[in-house]
């Protein structure tokens, strides 16, 4: 641009400013403007060498872009000064409007700063106003401020030029010029920011909404692919635990289609008895073992598990329940009980079973209301080692302990027994109606001739069969116990004593009618000893009541009587 027909301008310069600006707003990006932006004041402004120092985020300003000297591009391009350094550049000098001149006289103290430099080499002026090679003309980048209306607002970076082509320092409209092209520059770069910016957040979204559907995708899928049974379920509200979405494997495993499994809350299709084990499950990474109804009105164990999820971060929250079939497991836990606690010939309740079963009705302390009479007067029992063997180890053979028996010190008038109903036998004397629990004593006669005459097939088949009379002639909730070979026990309680005595009868009745054992009929007769079992007596105790007076029953027949075969 010339200036030495100020203020008259060439309508030729006027256009190359013009285009300049426009093209340093239309370029593509951040780099591609400040580029343009050092361009403009070397093809538009007349000045043989620009440079655009950018303020970084750390406050120092950084070399840009460079125009108009390889060499120099080459060099100082990417370099940076401290703010410190550029604030004392700009604090001194000259001020031309919003530039500052540092004339050649004053600039000497700043070449040893930090600040990125390039000198041009050219003869010592021969005029007042001819540019010297180490003259210093920056024109600052102030983006606009808040309220607008041409106010300056933060440093945006620095434009610094060198030596004019006509080879003068800028006249009035050189200045004006330079300082217009710096705001427009300014309002460029902080524009090609902000697209920078948004560009890089449009990016940041389109990659986390490609993660997020990749991430529902993959859930949707082990969702619905799962092997084992998924359900989500509302969480709070009015609708709490209402199924909003199950997989084909609880469908399946339930035998409820997905259009009908909605309609339903877990606690709708839980087994009764398994309610409360649901309630006392924890919304939150709760788990529990239950059994769920299916469509046909079965139930099926199985391990629910939940975990909360959240649709968005201050979205609803839903209940992820994982669905486990587990019902092979429990038939093998409910056989493995089974079989730890009945007999494995005739699956009636074995010895440790009887003694557990027992013990659980019977605490230590005698109620106060039981005398002695009630009891039989029975004499204190001798070592029981005899018929250990037979019976097995006692089992939970404590009964019920209690911190605070009766008439404990410090505790006067407490009864650590009120919670418990004590079991109290029948008087021997007189029936006066009492009610007490009975311990029928079974040994069977002329099993051993069966074994030894037929072999222990027949045996075998004579204990199942007796096993099965025994069950089917008493009532529901009594036990029927084998202790070991051919001895059953009978607890039945809520029996006077003369209903004992029928009781008794009746299963000797039923017992000796002939059985089928390997293809021949067989008899058996059956001695019965009744006990009675109260609080007091421990489980060993009260067998062994019951086992002496089979044995004094036993020898009390005729031995013709006890025959069979």
């Amino acid at each position: 641009m010339e200036t030495e027909s100020e203020p008259y301008v060439r309508l030729a310069s006027l256009r190359q400013l013009h285009q300049a600006m426009a093209d340093m707003n239309t370029a593509r990006s951040l780099a591609d403007t400040l580029q343009t932006v050092a361009d403009g004041v070397v093809g538009a402004l007349g000045y043989e060498l620009a440079c655009v120092n950018l303020v970084r985020p750390d406050g120092d300003l950084v070399v840009a872009a460079l125009a108009g000297n390889s060499a120099a591009e080459a060099l100082i391009t990417g370099r940076a000064g401290s703010r410190e350094s550029w604030d004392r550049r700009l604090n001194m000098g000259e001020r031309w409007g919003d530039l500052v001149f540092i004339p050649h006289t004053e600039g000497w103290v700043l070449d040893d700063d930090d600040v990125p430099q390039w000198y041009t080499d050219g003869p010592a002026p021969r005029f007042e106003d001819e540019w010297h090679p180490s003259d210093r003309l920056f024109a600052p980048m102030y983006a606009p401020g808040p309220q607008g209306g041409g106010t300056s607002g933060e440093l945006v970076g620095v434009l610094s030029v060198d030596r004019p082509r006509n080879g003068r320092r800028p006249g009035a409209w050189g200045r004006e010029a330079l300082q217009m092209y710096a705001f427009q520059a300014a309002i460029a770069i902080s524009n090609a920011r902000l697209r920078a910016n948004m560009q890089r957040a449009l990016v940041r979204l389109e990659r986390d909404q490609q993660a997020l559907r990749a991430s529902e995708e993959s859930f949707r899928q082990a969702f619905e692919y799962a092997p084992s049974g998924m359900a989500i379920a509302e969480m709070g509200g009015d609708q709490h635990g209402r199924i909003l979405r199950t997989n084909d494997a609880l469908c399946r495993l339930l035998g409820r289609p997905a259009s009908a499994m909605r309609r339903y809350s877990f606690s709708d299709l839980v087994h009764p008895e398994d309610i409360g084990t649901l309630l006392r499950t924890s919304a939150e990474g709760g788990r529990a073992e239950l059994r769920l109804g299916r469509r046909d009105g079965t139930f099926v164990w199985v391990s629910l598990r939940n975990s909360v999820v959240a649709d968005a971060a201050d979205g609803p929250r839903f209940l992820l329940t994982h669905v486990e079939d587990i019902e092979e497991r429990k038939r093998r836990e409910l056989q493995l009980a089974h079989r730890a606690s009945h007999d494995s010939l005739t699956g009636l309740p074995n010895s440790a079973e009887l003694r557990s079963r027992l013990s659980a009705r019977l605490c230590r302390q005698q109620p106060h209301s039981a005398l002695p009479a009630a009891v039989d007067s029975m004499e204190p029992f001798e070592s029981f080692d005899s018929h250990d063997a037979a019976y097995g180890p006692p089992v939970f053979d404590r009964g019920h302990d209690f911190d605070f028996p009766p008439g404990t010190e410090g505790h006067e008038g407490y009864d650590g027994y009120d919670h418990h109903v004590h079991t109290v036998a029948p008087a021997a004397e007189f029936d006066d109606g009492a009610k007490g629990l009975a311990v029928l004593f079974c040994d069977l006669d002329g099993f051993k001739s069966i074994n030894d005459r037929f072999g222990h097939n027949a045996g075998d088949a004579v204990l199942i069969e007796v096993a099965r009379r025994l069950s089917g002639g008493v009532r529901d909730g009594d036990t029927v116990a084998r202790l070991g070979g051919d001895e059953f026990v009978i607890l039945a309680d809520g029996l006077g004593r003369a209903d004992a005595q029928d009781l008794a009868v009746r299963l000797r009745n039923e017992i000796i009618q002939p059985i089928r054992a390997e293809g021949r009929a067989v008899r058996v007769g059956a001695s019965f000893g009744i006990g009675w079992a109260h609080c007091g007596m421990t489980a060993d105790e009260v067998l062994k009541s019951a086992d002496e007076r089979m044995y004094v029953e036993k020898r009390s027949r005729p031995k013709q009587h006890r025959r069979a075969g």
